[in-house]
């Protein structure tokens, strides 16, 4: 009989056509930053079994005790620390950065995100073989964020039916990790104090983006075929129109401000948002607000003209 390899490891087949370990490489975190979707969490956590390779640790970052069923994670195949604090998704993320040392590998990935097996296994891969990659993200085959989402069952069969070929598969330039399916070396995190930019509150709307670019500076952001996986794109705790709206706005100014987005690319953006608020608020989809986020828009197109746009306004949205 196998034995499971149950911490990340470079991998051999012996003879008997066993996985074995051929070396240690790094130690993986699998890091998911979550808050009000126990439900959904579970059902991800529990494919964890399937994975060819087991991270060395599983971080979960949460707001409240009530976000995780401490049942589920006693079922898990690898060791699992759990970090509680401030809600917002850079709040979150950062909490897992403080477990980290210079050697490691951070894969985050979304409560709602669906790991094909051997997602693991071929992150190592990237990593061992490729050392001037310091970001990777991977192949979206369905993504259900633009759409009304996608069921927990049809995102495992559309895994099913995706069969990519180990031998072939190719990296390409990325400007960035997609929040969902993000892997990084954490030697340039520790050297250079890098952080998720906490001035971004709440579902923080392009904290991958502002992530990535300080990353890029030490070594190349690509996008990997290899690893594949599904989003399901759960509506359960999103973010309501107005602030995401206004978000649309002030995010891609700020990051511009800061250097970490390009104005092009930022400009684009806004404009594109705000063009498909309006069309849209005419005939909305039933699972997005597009009259809330149209009036997001507006309310930061007017605190832009008066000199006081900031991602934090979208605080005093919620009292």
């Amino acid at each position: 009989m196998c034995n499971q390899v149950t911490n990340f490891q470079q991998i051999e087949k012996s003879e008997s056509g066993c996985v074995v370990p051929k070396r240690h490489v790094h130690r993986v975190l699998l890091a998911i930053a979550t808050t009000g979707r126990k439900d959904v969490l579970s059902r991800t956590l529990s494919h964890l079994h399937r994975q060819t390779v087991q991270p060395d640790l599983l971080v979960l970052s949460i707001a409240s005790e009530s976000d995780i069923d401490r049942a589920v994670l006693e079922t898990l195949p690898c060791p699992v620390e759990v970090k509680i604090g401030p809600k917002g998704a850079c709040h979150q993320r950062n909490r897992v950065l403080e477990l980290i040392t210079p050697n490691d590998v951070v894969l985050f990935i979304d409560d709602d995100f669906l790991m094909a097996d051997s997602y693991l296994e071929r992150v190592g891969n990237v990593f061992t073989t490729h050392p001037d990659v310091v970001m990777t993200t991977g192949e979206v085959l369905a993504d259900g964020i633009s759409g009304p989402g996608i069921s927990h069952d049809f995102g495992m069969e559309i895994l099913a039916q995706f069969q990519a070929d180990l031998e072939d598969f190719t990296l390409s330039p990325s400007y960035n990790g997609y929040g969902c399916n993000m892997a990084f070396r954490t030697s340039p995190v520790v050297d250079h104090g890098l952080r998720f930019d906490e001035t971004l509150p709440f579902y923080a709307w392009l904290e991958d983006v502002d992530f990535s670019r300080q990353l890029s500076a030490y070594g190349r952001i690509v996008k990997s075929n290899s690893l594949t996986g599904v989003h399901l794109g759960t509506k359960k705790g999103r973010t309501n129109g107005k602030s995401f709206g206004y978000s649309q706005i002030s995010n891609p100014l700020y990051l511009m401000d800061k250097g970490t987005m390009i104005p092009s690319r930022a400009l684009k953006m806004m404009l594109r948002n705000i063009v498909a608020n309006c069309i849209k608020s005419l005939r909305p989809e039933p699972w997005v607000d597009r009259r809330g986020r149209l009036y997001g828009n507006l309310l930061g197109l007017g605190d832009l003209i008066c000199g006081k746009l900031t991602p934090t306004k979208v605080i005093q949205f919620t009292k």
